[in-house]
């Protein structure tokens, strides 16, 4: 079967044509010519890229309505997006995942880095929670999801429109089931050793942030017998995996109640209940007050939302995370350890390290950098792409 004829759109003369040559997956709306036919394409179209001298660069998919107006799907023009094209993208993808980890409960596709743009699925056992973030991808849903069962043999997906990246690609906030059942409650995920109890339907994001998975390994492995403060804990990342590797004791910080009930039936599940503890609050206003209590820990872990979610955001959210450093270095006992994490890609690990080194400073305490992470490799980066690296975590010893 022969493929349909597609449209081309043409960079301008200024933009740069190497760079998406060698490997930049997007095209901003300032670096094409968008004539009355290019704006006239509904968002999610398919064209030919063309540079300025009219020579094929490859498969796009357009949205007039964004600021990444083109998104790199194949560097082959005569590519055909179908289920099959799917297919092969996710079996690469998986074949990855299960070398890496020995059950399925992972990251599976991690948008431009796994060849599939604005396209986010984590697996949990049977179940997978597929995030369509860019219009294309919404526009084939059908054709994705029948590749993801065949590939996967998954027998529940989740559709979830959560978040601010469908709304810059024009896109509504409807989730949803698409294949099997709802599940009836939270679905028990092992990792490091920990339980975690992931809401598919209710929770954050997709349920879990596996990316912190080598993050809250290393904090195990320097919390056993230690006195362990999980702020911005959400369904307990840190603590949990501290409470495995044998801390005496966890204490998981959230403003979120829900968040920390998970926590604590992840806990239970575990047979850790008796060293976890929670707090609900405001972080800031938690650590003010266990500062007052004289409370010490051996072990603060602070995993943060993105301060930093853009580039116009980048020095009012350091202020923040140097603040976080600051509160929480109080709370460190001498000789003890200090993780801190941003997950703003606007906000470089450079600037990131800067802004929780004053903060411990302003502390009264010295530091060593003994650890820096990033994402697991089920979060794989795009060398071309600095957004895909965009989760830092820092550990200090005070």
């Amino acid at each position: 079967m022969t493929p349909p004829s597609l449209p081309s759109v043409r960079l301008r003369p200024k933009a740069n044509a190497r760079a998406i040559r060698h490997g930049f997956p997007w095209v901003y709306d300032n670096e094409l010519v968008t004539d009355r036919r290019t704006r006239a394409l509904p968002g999610g179209s398919l064209a030919i890229l063309e540079d300025n001298e009219r020579a094929p660069l490859g498969l796009v998919a357009v949205n007039p309505a964004s600021r990444i107006i083109c998104r790199m799907l194949d560097t082959d023009p005569a590519a055909w997006i179908d289920q099959d094209w799917f297919a092969a993208r996710l079996e690469k993808a998986q074949s990855l995942r299960a070398r890496l980890y020995p059950g399925p409960y992972y990251r599976l596709i991690h948008a431009e880095a796994d060849g599939l743009p604005g396209v986010v699925i984590d697996r949990f056992d049977d179940c997978a929670v597929v995030q369509p973030n860019a219009a294309w991808a919404e526009a084939r849903l059908e054709e994705l999801i029948e590749a993801l069962v065949d590939v996967t043999g998954v027998r529940v997906v989740i559709k979830n429109a959560g978040g601010r990246a469908r709304a810059l690609e024009g896109l509504d906030d409807a989730s949803g089931v698409l294949r099997g059942q709802a599940p009836e409650g939270p679905i028990a995920v092992p990792m490091n050793g920990a339980t975690y109890m992931a809401d598919l339907m209710g929770g954050q994001k997709t349920g879990l942030f596996y990316d912190q998975r080598p993050n809250h390994s290393f904090a195990a492995g320097l919390s056993r017998g230690a006195r362990v403060l999980d702020v911005f804990s959400h369904v307990g990342g840190f603590g949990l995996a501290a409470l495995a590797g044998g801390a005496a004791s966890t204490l998981a910080v959230d403003g979120s109640q829900p968040a920390l009930d998970l926590a604590r039936a992840g806990a239970e599940v575990g047979g850790v209940a008796a060293r976890f503890d929670a707090r609900r609050g405001d972080a800031f206003d938690v650590m003010a007050a266990l500062a007052e209590e004289g409370r010490r820990f051996d072990v603060v872990i602070c995993d943060p939302p993105a301060f930093a979610p853009t580039k116009k955001a980048v020095e009012k959210g350091l202020r923040a995370y140097e603040r976080v450093a600051r509160m929480a270095a109080a709370l460190v006992e001498e000789g003890g350890y200090l993780g801190l994490c941003s997950c703003s890609h606007a906000a470089d690990l450079t600037r990131f390290r800067g802004a929780c080194n004053r903060g411990i400073g302003r502390a009264g305490q010295q530091a060593q950098i003994i650890h820096t992470g990033q994402a697991g490799p089920d979060h794989p980066l795009l060398p071309q792409l600095a957004e895909s690296g965009y989760l830092k975590a820092v550990f200090y010893r005070l």
